[in-house]
């Protein structure tokens, strides 16, 4: 959590996003695992919506010029 912590802080959330190298990944982690752990990382730094929704897709959207999808409300 530390190195995640420390590049989010020092670059700020809208240069950072969460990524995972699936299918590869799979022989560490499950991909829910991983993901569940990105989302108690951004909780326990205490973004805002706004961060977190950088932080899991805002950020790849505007870098790679994907077309913008409407998040599920929670």
């Amino acid at each position: 959590m530390p190195f995640y912590a420390y590049g989010i802080e020092a670059f700020g959330p809208d240069r950072c996003m969460f990524e995972s190298n699936f299918p590869v990944d799979r022989e560490c982690v499950s991909y829910r695992t991983l993901w569940n752990l990105f989302k108690r990382i951004a909780a326990r730094l205490g973004l805002s919506a706004t961060e977190k929704a950088g932080l899991f897709s805002g950020t790849a959207v505007r870098v790679h010029r994907l077309p913008a999808v409407q998040a599920p409300t929670e």
